[in-house]
């Protein structure tokens, strides 16, 4: 197949007329990606090697992935879709790229629980952002709907502590900023595939922590799950955000994909029988009332 999925003939104008911001196949797109997503903690509980190594397979096998469907895509002419992505493409990819690196120092200086709850800010920060560079007022509706699922956050993990974990909260901040500053970009220049700006920031992210890495220091069981968790988890996850991303408001994608944040457990559970405790499944049921709150508004504006 050639050309890019949202403007080849057939799929583009099934897209124009049914994905508008709300529509279903963005949602569809964007909470196959925190599914994918979601299995990080799977992938992470199956791979003995340190967090560097693993980061540098998982970068590397992503970005072959993506690599692979740009090439299956483009052909003879995937030098030109890099080329097509510009400036605002690279900004996206050092977004991506920058944002992956204070998450793994984020998670050296604090804990998972402060992690995870100031990402789940980012609904509020793109709606700022976009507000700022594009004039875009996101509805109110999906406002509260992000208010709701922050709420249902902090259940899960409890409010966040500053005191010890200063220096990883504001990584993690950072982190949650370039992310939605990412799928503003691609919102806002989405008549531009930017799938090879996630294929450069993988390769971009993988290059960074090669340093810290030891590659050859996995076993051929280890190096069949990091393929894994590479093309599945971060490839496969990341081309259905940056497709997602394209077709709705940059603060209701990152609302949705805060549909990972109660399925992670799940994962564990399932894979190593830990239980969650009663704290996270309440704040999980708040956080997907929040997403059907908002997917049945996004539906009622569609139909009017």
């Amino acid at each position: 197949m050639r050309g890019d999925l949202a403007t080849a003939p057939g799929i583009g104008q099934a897209i124009r007329r049914r994905s508008g911001d709300g529509g279903w196949l963005g949602v569809a797109l964007i909470a196959a990606s925190a599914l994918t997503f979601s299995t990080a903690g799977l992938f992470t509980g199956l791979i003995q090697a340190d967090a560097w190594t693993i980061l540098f397979w998982r970068s590397l096998f992503g970005g072959l992935f993506i690599g692979a469907i740009i090439l299956r895509q483009h052909g003879a002419a995937s030098a030109g879709a890099f080329r097509a992505i510009g400036r605002p493409g690279l900004l996206a990819a050092g977004c991506s790229t920058v944002g992956t690196i204070c998450f793994v120092h984020a998670l050296r200086l604090t804990t998972v629980a402060d992690v995870t709850v100031i990402y789940a800010t980012a609904p509020f920060i793109a709606a700022a952002v976009a507000w700022l560079w594009m004039r875009q007022r996101e509805s109110r509706t999906t406002l509260g709907a992000s208010l709701l699922a922050l709420l249902g956050v902090m259940v899960m993990c409890g409010p966040v502590r500053a005191e010890g974990h200063l220096a990883g909260n504001l990584l993690a901040l950072a982190m949650t900023a370039l992310i939605a500053t990412m799928m503003v970009i691609i919102r806002r220049h989405r008549g531009v595939s930017m799938l090879p700006a996630a294929c450069l920031s993988a390769f971009a992210c993988a290059l960074v922590v090669w340093p810290f890495a030891s590659p050859v220091r996995v076993t051929g069981t280890e190096m069949l799950w990091l393929a894994l968790f590479g093309t599945v988890q971060f490839g496969g996850g990341l081309l259905l955000l940056t497709l997602g991303s394209r077709l709705m408001s940059a603060a209701r994608a990152a609302l949705i994909g805060n549909l990972e944040l109660p399925l992670a457990p799940l994962w564990i559970w399932l894979a190593f029988g830990a239980w969650p405790p009663p704290a996270t499944w309440i704040g999980g049921a708040i956080v997907m009332a929040a997403l059907a709150l908002d997917m049945a508004a996004g539906q009622r504006r569609t139909a009017a």
